[in-house]
């Protein structure tokens, strides 16, 4: 894909990536930590994760389509290589929202649907709060969450800073312009 109504895809394409995956992070936190979250969100988090993976090689490809039409610049070049860094981040997001995903689909299945909203969850050996797999399980999904979550958001804020700066730096004056334009 190189440009979307006369304009280069990437840099309309990188909005979605910029929206979906904080908005994925947070949710895969919510559904990890929260469990009347997880009740109600843990389809939309995961579907959203997936959405946004697929977004991730989109942006990149119509980046390097725009790589090869703009100056070289080594602010560019940080850029470029910064956002190869997304992809394995959006991948971990998608494998933790499926990983919660599964284990809220056993849960139910072990609690008999039960774990409809607003209906108990299932307790007992091997589940945490509904959650199979037993305390270490649920310690160790949470802290996957938290690290992909915070790495994925860093990751799209350095790659965004540094597209800004190749892409403004040298463009615009301290000063205003003073009389028509």
């Amino acid at each position: 894909m190189s440009t979307i109504d006369g304009l280069p895809a990437h840099i309309l394409l990188v909005h979605a990536v910029v929206v979906l995956v904080p908005l994925s992070a947070l949710l895969i936190l919510l559904v990890a930590f929260w469990p009347a979250a997880r009740r109600r969100l843990v389809w939309p988090t995961a579907i959203l994760s997936v959405v946004a993976l697929i977004f991730v090689p989109l942006t990149t490809e119509a980046g390097e389509w725009l790589e090869q039409r703009v100056a070289r610049t080594p602010l560019v070049s940080t850029h470029t290589e910064i956002g190869d860094t997304m992809l394995p981040w959006a991948i971990a997001m998608a494998v933790v929202a499926m990983v919660l995903l599964g284990r809220h689909l056993l849960g139910s299945r072990r609690s008999g649907g039960r774990d409809a909203p607003g209906a108990a969850t299932a307790t007992g050996p091997g589940t945490t709060s509904g959650q199979p797999g037993g305390t270490v399980v649920t310690v160790v999904v949470g802290l996957l969450a938290v690290v992909v979550a915070a790495g994925s958001v860093f990751t799209v804020y350095r790659i965004g800073e540094s597209g800004a700066r190749a892409a403004w730096t040298g463009q615009f004056s301290q000063q205003a312009r003073v009389g028509p334009p």
